[in-house]
C-alpha cells in the first residue's frame, strides 16, 4: 500500500536465474536416492543458504503403511571387461547403477550381464535412471548401443554399496508470518544426477526461502525438502497434528526446461491455489497447461490424500514422463537454463503474491459511478501502454468491489492480471473511493 513493494515485487528484486542455475550445478553431481549421505550432503548444501533444520528417522519406523527402509550407501561400481577396461563407471555417471542395489563382486558372463542391465532400445545413446528401493536386486544402468557392442565373454562386476540401519533425511525451513496459517512448498530431494527432475526444483525453493529472509509476510511459509513419496509420508505422519494449519501447497518440479508451464490441481479440484495458480499462468505469456488431478505423480498424491486432501498442487514446466529426456542421462545440466528458472521462480513469486494481497474492498461511492476525470485518476497509473486496461480495472473494481468480492474474483471476471488490479485498487483506496473490507477466509 501507499507504493511500498508487496511481498511478491520483494522476492522478484534482482538476479534470479543464474543464481538458481548456479545451486542447481553445485547439488547436480552429489549421489542421491530416498535415504544415505547424499541426500545429507544435500540438504547440508540447502542449509548453507538458509536456516534449515533437518531430520533423521530411524530405519524401521512405522509411517502409515509403510516402513523407512534401511539406509543405502554406494561409494563405487563398474563393469570391467577381461582385458581390464571399465564398461561403465559410477565415477564417471550416478546413473550408470540402479538406486538402493545390494553389493555384488562376482564375474558373470554376457547372458547373464543382460539381465542385470536397463537400456533405453528407442534412445540408444542415453543411459535410463531405474530404482529398486523395495525389492532386494542389483543392476547397472547404459546406453543401449553400447550393450550392443559388448563381446561375448566374462565380465567382472562390482558395486560396492550397503544396506544397513541408519536413517532417512529430511529438512525443513518455517519462514514465520503474521498467522500460523501455511502455504506449503515441496521438492524431493531423491534423484541423483538428474538436473530438471529434480535439482531445478530443490534449487528454486532453496533460492526462494533465502529471498523471504526479512520479508514481513501474512502466511507462514514452510519449506519441505523430503525424499519422493517414503519422505512425505515419513513427514506426514510425524505431523499430523499439524497439516490442519496448511491453506496453500504446491509441489514444486522440473522446473528448469522450457517447456509448459503445467499446473496439475489438487485433489479437491476448487482449491484457491488451483484458482490463483490458474489465474497467474493465465497471464504469464506462456502456453500453459492446467491438468486435472490424478493419484500419479510426485508428493501431491500423498499430501492429497483422503486422510489429509490437503489443498496440494503440482507445478512444473513440461509435465513428468511428457518429455524424451525425462529419467534419462539426457536430463543433464544443458537440459535446463538460467531464464527457464527466472520465469518458473517469477510464476511462483506472482503465486505468492496473490496469496499475500487478495482482499476484500467496498466501494465508498456505489450509488452510479464516480467521477474518476476530475480526481486524475485516468490513465495515472501503468503508462500509456496500460492506460487502457487500468481504466477498465478501475470500472470492475469499483463496480464488483460490493464487500464480497475479492480482488481475485474482480481479477478473474475482469480478465486483468492480479497486479494490474492490486495496483488500481491501492490507487482507488489512496484517492477514498474504496474501504477495506472484511478479511478473507483462506
Amino acid at each position: 500500500m501507499n507504493g511500498e513493494l508487496t511481498v511478491g515485487e520483494r522476492l522478484v528484486r534482482g538476479s534470479l536465474g543464474a543464481e538458481i542455475f548456479a545451486f542447481a550445478a553445485k547439488i547436480y553431481p552429489i549421489c542421491r536416492s530416498i535415504t544415505g549421505d547424499g541426500v545429507r550432503k544435500t540438504l547440508r548444501a540447502i542449509r548453507s543458504h538458509i536456516d534449515l533444520d533437518i531430520r533423521e528417522v530411524p530405519t524401521g519406523t512405522e509411517v502409515f503403511d509403510w516402513v523407512v527402509p534401511p539406509e543405502w550407501n554406494v561409494r563405487a561400481a563398474y563393469i570391467r571387461d577381461q582385458r581390464g577396461r571399465k564398461i561403465v563407471d559410477f565415477a564417471e555417471s550416478n546413473l550408470h547403477v540402479m538406486s538402493y542395489s545390494v553389493p555384488i563382486h562376482r564375474w558373470i558372463s554376457l547372458a547373464e550381464l543382460k539381465q542385470h542391465v536397463y537400456t533405453l532400445p528407442d534412445q540408444p545413446d542415453l543411459t535410463p535412471y531405474r530404482t529398486s528401493y523395495y525389492a532386494e536386486n542389483w543392476a547397472f544402468c547404459m546406453p543401449h548401443r553400447l550393450l550392443e557392442s559388448l563381446k561375448d565373454e566374462r565380465y567382472e562386476v562390482v558395486i560396492d554399496s550397503d544396506l544397513s540401519k541408519g536413517s532417512l533425511s529430511y529438512g525443513e525451513y518455517l519462514h514465520k508470518g503474521k498467522t500460523d496459517e501455511e502455504f506449503l512448498l515441496s521438492a524431493h530431494i531423491c534423484h541423483p544426477s538428474l538436473a530438471n527432475d529434480n535439482c531445478s526444483g530443490v534449487a528454486l525453493l532453496t533460492h526462494l526461502a533465502n529471498r523471504m529472509v526479512g520479508v514481513r509476510t501474512r502466511y507462514s511459509y514452510r519449506f519441505l525438502f523430503a525424499p519422493g513419496t517414503i519422505g512425505a509420508i515419513t513427514w506426514l505422519a510425524r505431523n499430523e497434528d499439524h497439516v490442519k494449519r496448511i491453506t496453500h501447497g504446491l509441489v514444486v518440479s522440473m522446473v528448469g526446461d522450457g517447456g509448459g508451464p503445467t499446473y496439475k490441481k489438487s485433489r479437491r479440484g476448487d482449491a484457491k491455489i488451483d484458482r490463483i495458480l490458474a489465474h497467474a499462468l493465465k497471464h504469464c505469456g506462456l502456453k500453459p497447461t492446467i491438468l486435472d488431478f490424478s493419484p500419479y505423480g510426485y508428493d501431491e498424491r500423498q499430501y492429497c490424500s483422503p486422510g489429509f486432501n490437503l489443498p496440494v498442487g503440482l507445478f512444473q514446466r513440461s509435465q513428468f514422463g511428457q518429455i524424451p529426456q525425462y529419467h534419462t542421462s539426457a536430463d543433464n545440466l544443458d537440459f535446463i537454463a538460467p531464464d527457464h528458472l527466472a520465469e518458473s521462480y517469477r510464476i511462483i513469486a506472482e503465486t505468492i503474491d496473490i496469496v499475500e494481497n487478495d482482499m476484500v474492498y467496498r466501494n465508498t461511492n456505489p450509488k452510479c459511478e464516480p467521477q474518476l476525470g476530475r480526481r486524475g485518476l485516468y490513465g495515472s497509473i501503468g503508462g500509456d501502454k496500460d492506460s487502457a486496461g487500468a481504466n477498465m480495472a478501475m470500472l470492475w473494481i469499483l463496480s464488483l468491489s460490493d464487500g464480497r468480492n475479492s480482488l481475485l474474483d474482480i481479477a478473474e471476471r475482469a480478465n486483468l492480471p492480479f497486479s494490474l488490479v492490486r495496483k488500481t485498487a491501492e490507487l482507488l483506496h489512496r484517492n477514498g473511493l474504496l474501504t477495506p473490507g472484511k478479511v478473507l477466509p483462506v
